[in-house]
């Protein structure tokens, strides 16, 4: 786990030192443990590192170079079968000098080129200079575990990096995206590829960006639309799944530093922690915080999960209204997210960090295996009977936060204007049509997993625990796994009701009938309460002063409108007023970075 960042100039203006540098200070705590940075000046182009030490502590400082200092590599993440694939070159005549991962990637690229990406098994953002052919590759892992943004800026210049503000360093004031404003109320939060800076982009999951002097290619390397669906019995099913996610876990327990797991009591983390267990000779340490207001407080049944499996638990209860830290969340984010168990989950990997470097978490499972009741509740009888443009525009509706026609009434005729268009269909229809093959329930996971997973679900557990200095991995987003799920039916995901139903009786012999059948308990906090009482005066500030109007983005009046009956209990617009906050937050902590 690191930052990288850097550049690419196709006309050959060079990035001086001091700037490369304050584009790694920036995101130095993703890699308190070392600064390094390849900078050819000749070529105007430069790889940067900021390294967490997890493997080979000793001797895994980047870039790695090859022999002749023409193929330079970067990496952010970790490849987690790269002991074999190291064994698999020694072979072959490409020996690794150090038994770190990121020098597995530079010998597998030395042997196969950019194909060799598809041999890895990991969550990973990847920059690869070959000086042989001037080219920069920038890729992304299957389902973007790791972050990776670039700007293509006037003149042939590429600037990326892990986190925006790293880019910012290096580049004039951004615009406000009016596009990314609007996906961000529709969805909560913004989908990949905008950002809210005008001209900053993510690299899409499972594709990587090849830079020449020519420009840039986009290409897709991994596609998930294209696993095909199989027919077998549930008791076959339940064995794949059982020696899929029992490998995944194995080998994301290498590790040459100390480590634990995130337990929560829920059916994820606590079958993650359960194979876990199977694997250590000494107890797993486990993490979890715990809350006064029993609705929200899952400790009881971690410390359930705990006692099943003898790990070494730390729990800690902690004040539940911590909207002190939406500030810092956003900050470490980059852009405004509706969600605010982003905090929570912050004083867990804190809490973490005391003892560990790295930790397990349950994350994806959700997405692959139609864990929400938002699940439940979609698919009735009624859906079977919809046409494919009704079941979309329906699904789309769901996931909705502000609807068009809510939009319309809540933008200004400033914002109209400059916007255009309010539709946000499109981010959803390319999806529907790639996974038309699919039955409708896994359509449905497929447009959160492109979306949802990688937009908000994995930017929480990885900004929150690298703004601390730990690495998370999920087992359940190794490929194999995701593979896996998206050739099985729907029906056995969501049946009678029960959510994750396949997954639930494979896992229900190690963590119990209990913890695998309990209720779901989402991980949050009662903010619409609070915007009632504590945080009103706060929110009155943020969504309706004087510095909020001058933007012009909002019929202020309408605003007021949310907010007061939110606050007399006509309506519950909790997840409305959250957005906004958010929104005016992210202005005023990136201020000093947008025109």
């Amino acid at each position: 786990m690191c930052g990288i960042f850097g550049y690419f100039d196709g006309n050959n203006r060079v990035i001086s030192f001091d700037v490369l540098k304050k584009m790694g200070d920036v995101i130095k705590y993703r890699g308190p443990d070392g600064y390094g940075c390849y900078h050819n000046q000749e070529s105007a182009v430069a790889l940067g590192n900021q390294r967490l030490a997890i493997f080979d502590v000793e001797h895994g400082q980047q870039p790695f170079l090859s022999d002749d200092g023409n193929i330079v590599v970067v990496q952010n993440g970790e490849i987690f079968n790269h002991v074999e694939l190291s064994k698999e070159l020694d072979n072959d005549g490409y020996p690794c000098k150090t038994s770190c991962d990121t020098e597995s990637i530079l010998r597998l690229y030395e042997r196969n080129g950019i194909g060799g990406i598809s041999k890895l098994n990991g969550m990973f953002a990847i920059a690869i200079y070959d000086r042989n052919i001037e080219t920069l590759y920038l890729i992304r892992d299957r389902v973007g575990e790791k972050p990776l943004y670039f700007s293509c800026e006037e003149g042939g210049r590429v600037i990326f990096a892990s986190e925006i503000k790293s880019i910012l360093q290096a580049t004039s004031k951004k615009s406000p995206n009016p596009k990314a404003i609007n996906q961000f109320l529709a969805f909560n939060y913004v989908p990949p590829p905008l950002t809210m800076f005008k001209g900053v982009q993510h690299v899409m999951p499972g594709s990587y960006l090849k830079i020449t002097n020519n420009g840039v290619k986009d290409v897709i390397w991994w596609d998930l639309s294209k696993v095909k669906s199989k027919r077998q019995t549930e008791a076959k099913w339940i064995r794949d799944f059982n020696y899929i996610l029992d490998d995944s876990v194995r080998i994301r327990l290498r590790s040459d530093v100390s480590f634990g797991a995130f337990l929560s009591g829920g059916v994820d983390s606590s079958s993650v922690v359960g194979l876990m267990s199977k694997y250590l000779d000494t107890p797993v340490n486990t993490f979890c915080i715990g809350f006064n207001d029993s609705k929200y407080d899952e400790s009881p049944f971690a410390q359930d999960a705990a006692n099943r499996f003898h790990t070494q638990h730390t729990m800690k209860k902690v004040d539940s209204n911590m909207m002190d830290l939406w500030p810092m969340a956003t900050y470490h984010c980059d852009q405004p997210h509706g969600d605010v168990s982003f905090l929570p989950t912050y004083k867990v990997a804190q809490l973490a960090s005391e003892k560990v470097k790295m930790v397990l978490t349950g994350d994806g499972a959700d997405e692959l295996f139609a864990g929400y009741d938002k699940y439940k509740n979609f698919f009735t009888d009624d859906i079977d009977k919809l046409s494919d443009s009704e079941f979309q525009r329906k699904y789309l509706d769901n996931i909705s936060l502000f609807d068009k026609n809510s939009r319309n009434q809540l933008f200004s005729d400033h914002f109209k204007q400059k916007l255009g268009d309010l539709d946000v269909s499109s981010v959803t229809r390319i999806l529907f049509e790639k996974s038309k093959r699919m039955d409708r329930i896994n359509q449905a996971l497929y447009i959160d997993t492109m979306l949802l997973l990688s937009g908000n679900n994995l930017v929480k557990p990885d900004r929150m625990s690298m703004a601390v200095s730990i690495e998370n991995r999920a087992p359940f987003l190794d490929y194999r796994m995701l593979s896996l799920a998206f050739s099985m039916p729907g029906k056995l995901k969501l049946k009678d009701g029960v959510t994750k139903y396949l997954y639930k009786k494979a896992v229900a012999p190690l963590i119990g009938e209990d913890l695998a059948y309990r209720k779901k308990q989402m991980f949050t906090v009662p903010v619409g309460e609070w915007f009632k009482t504590d945080l009103a005066e706060m929110c009155e500030d943020l969504l309706l002063s004087r510095q909020t109007q001058k933007r012009k983005l909002f019929n202020y009046t309408h605003v007021a409108s949310l907010l007061n009956n939110h606050q007399k209990g006509v309506k519950n617009n909790t997840r409305e007023i959250r957005a906004l906050v958010a929104l005016e937050i992210w202005f005023r902590q990136f201020d000093n970075f947008v025109n």
